[in-house]
């Protein structure tokens, strides 16, 4: 499998392309800041014939490029529906009044195709099959990618190289976002290479033995059971 990617913007988001080869049609993942020449470079210099633009969650830095990207391709883009109006208005991704001082003079709009992700659901596009993982808590929405065959997952912002996503943002959920940790990525193997919406790439094993955040949770049990109110979390990078 062809997984090539880059850090778009002043974001610093990790934008994926994923085709299972050189010359054949691929996938999208997470597009944010000034995202379309970086993307367009990797499809000219593998050949890719781009068929979805794929979303771990609605974060202005994650989706900036969403709509253009897709445009000018002709393509769908893929989202949690509890994301999904974070496309047209980011602004609700920030505290009242700091996202309408951000995007001041900024139009953001749907792609013409918005299809919505749901929970365990198989996405089997452009020759690879992908797993959907429903995984709150940095937003209501986030999502991650897994691709069982090649030990691969794209997390999004709910795991980092030693950190996890920051949840101090409008509809953010400390506790759910380590019930989403133990549920989604505990359940893994160590061998899961880990690809995440920021910074290096790391894998399940790694952060299992030295990452802070996922100390003393189990797989087989549900933090949300044992975790009360609601914490500020970390502040992991990116949004």
């Amino acid at each position: 499998m062809l997984i090539a990617g880059f850090p778009a913007g002043s974001f610093a988001t990790n934008c994926y392309v994923v085709a299972p080869g050189p010359g054949e049609q691929c996938l999208i993942i997470d597009p944010g800041q000034d995202a379309e020449p970086g993307v367009s470079d990797l499809i000219a210099e593998h050949r890719l014939r781009p068929v979805a633009v794929l979303a771990t969650h609605g974060h202005i830095d994650h989706i900036w490029s969403v709509a253009p990207v897709c445009g000018a391709r002709g393509i769908p883009a893929y989202i949690h529906p509890a994301d999904r109006a974070l496309l047209s208005d980011p602004a609700k991704g920030f505290p009242l009044g700091v996202g309408q001082q951000l995007f001041r003079g900024l139009t953001f709009t749907e792609p013409d195709d918005v299809i919505e992700l749901a929970d365990g659901m198989t996405l089997r596009l452009a020759g690879v099959e992908l797993v959907v993982d429903h995984a709150p808590g940095h937003t209501p929405g986030s999502v991650t990618f897994a691709e069982r065959g090649e030990r691969v997952l794209f997390s999004g912002d709910l795991l980092f190289a030693g950190s996890i996503g920051r949840t101090d943002l409008p509809g953010g959920d400390y506790p759910a976002i380590l019930d989403s940790l133990a549920r989604v990525c505990l359940t893994l193997p160590d061998d899961t290479h880990v690809l995440p919406g920021h910074g290096p790439r790391t894998t399940i094993g790694a952060e299992r033995a030295a990452n802070p955040f996922l100390a003393g949770l189990s797989p087989e049990a549900s933090q949300r059971s044992g975790a009360a109110g609601r914490a500020p979390g970390p502040r992991g990078p990116g949004l």
